[in-house]
């Protein structure tokens, strides 16, 4: 296990004197602050920028998640070509985030990230472009989303490998919740803004505030350190600089090899291909839950997931300690597709939005467990690859679930379609556990 240790100007000391706060060994770590959330990461400057960008462009990528889906059913009255249009990035998500990976363990990271930034800014201006100029093109939005998802996929691996050498080893599973907190909050705020703005100000707004936010992210990113790569004595000459296929492929093997990573991410995947129905949140908010309000349900349906992982989060301290990361991963998704049963089957908003948040709290836990599998089994040098390969199940995991779900939904009606896929997630997860004890039994 590579357990990187980063320069003073990356990593800095806690202050003298200064109390552990929670998760640490002071008196700050007792009592009822061993349950909330572990800050020790935001010691460490270079983290807390990191960190604050995630904070501000959650909120502004989030208005454009409620409303490239949302245009695109007000054009075509379709939950099929949400998930059609959402399929559209998958391809370029995929390619460049694995070729991302092989590049961020390449070049200086934070290089990397603010080209990709700047790419990513123009493309939400250019959404905002074609919807104030009244284009109706659901092919345009397509391929404007298609590219994004392609830039993103470049961007995440370089972001997330970054971390292990803003913080500490022992200081991960704090850190990734504090980053998976922040962008949940963003994703409860953000989806909530816009259901209340695209009356206000207009669905191509949305999309101008994203582009300013995101400006926010290349300034913080600027000040970071710069993160080349390691000198870990495995590449010499201009060998080092290769980031083709022959890379990608020893990512992939990489993950093979150590079963721990590979059941990690095939959790994940089970997850959220089948018990991710965030597709059919239009259709529901305009047909079942329409009583409550069409852009108040829609609103809460997108952001109920989020605001469990929020409390999950805001709580971390009560799981973040546990070693036991394969079993804790295990639970969590099987708690999820239980949640997602129960929301398919209700018939009320809030008992929906309820199951939903139970849901959200299951995420987060599965997300701060796997993030630290990732980040302390992998060395620096495959750590871009490995994060490449996550972007890929994370992001491509719904979406494939937008296509299976809108699809089921069109066929079988919403409420079958989530009702079966949660189940199929209880099923399959339960299988691979026992399949892979190793995995249940692994201990950090």
């Amino acid at each position: 296990m590579d357990t990187a240790r980063s320069t003073d100007e990356e990593v800095g000391p806690a202050s003298e004197g200064e109390p552990a706060g929670p998760g640490g060994k002071g008196p700050a770590a007792r009592g009822w602050r061993r349950w909330v959330m572990d800050v020790r990461p935001l010691r460490h400057r270079p983290f807390r920028r990191l960190w604050a960008s995630t904070s501000i462009t959650t909120i502004g990528s989030q208005l454009t998640a409620v409303a490239v889906p949302k245009q695109i059913y007000d054009l075509t009255g379709s939950s099929a070509w949400v998930g059609y249009a959402s399929f559209a990035g998958l391809l370029p998500l995929v390619v460049f985030a694995l070729w991302g990976g092989a590049v961020a363990d390449r070049v200086d990271r934070r290089t990397l990230m603010l080209v990709t930034g700047v790419g990513i800014a123009v493309i939400s201006v250019l959404f905002w472009a074609q919807s104030a100029a009244g284009i109706h093109s659901v092919a345009l939005l397509m391929v404007l989303l298609a590219v994004q998802q392609g830039l993103f996929g470049i961007n995440f691996p370089a972001r997330s490998a970054s971390i292990a050498r803003l913080v500490p080893a022992e200081e991960l599973p704090a850190a990734g919740a504090l980053q998976s907190t922040v962008a949940q909050t963003g994703m409860v705020l953000g989806p909530l803004l816009a259901g209340a703005l695209i009356p206000l100000i207009g669905l191509s707004t949305l999309y101008l505030i994203d582009a300013v936010a995101l400006c926010f992210t290349l300034w913080a990113v600027w000040r970071l350190p710069a993160l080349p790569p390691l000198d870990t004595g495995k590449d010499e000459g201009r060998g080092r600089r290769r980031a083709g296929g022959r890379e990608v492929a020893d990512g992939f093997r990489y993950i093979v090899a150590q079963r721990v990573l590979l059941l990690s991410f095939l959790a994940d995947i089970v997850a959220m291909v089948f018990g991710m129905p965030r597709a059919l949140f239009p259709q529901l908010a305009s047909s079942t839950y329409a009583p409550w309000g069409e852009g108040f349900a829609l609103g809460l349906l997108f952001a109920a997931i989020p605001i469990g992982a929020v409390a999950g989060g805001l709580l971390s301290g009560t799981f973040s300690r546990a070693r036991h990361h394969g079993l804790m991963v295990s639970a969590a998704v099987v708690v999820w597709g239980l949640a997602i049963t129960g929301f398919g089957l209700s018939g009320g908003l809030w008992w929906a939005a309820a199951f939903l948040a139970v849901a959200g709290v299951a995420d987060m836990v599965s997300m701060v467990f796997r993030g630290a599998i990732l980040q302390s089994a992998a060395t620096d040098d495959m750590r871009g690859r490995m994060q490449g390969v996550f972007t890929v199940v994370v992001a491509g995991g719904p979406r494939l679930a937008d296509l299976l779900h809108g699809t089921g939904g069109s066929l079988f009606g919403p409420r079958a379609a989530v009702t079966a896929g949660g189940l199929l997630v209880v099923v399959i997860m339960l299988a691979l556990t026992a399949a892979v004890p190793s995995f249940r039994r692994y201990t950090a």
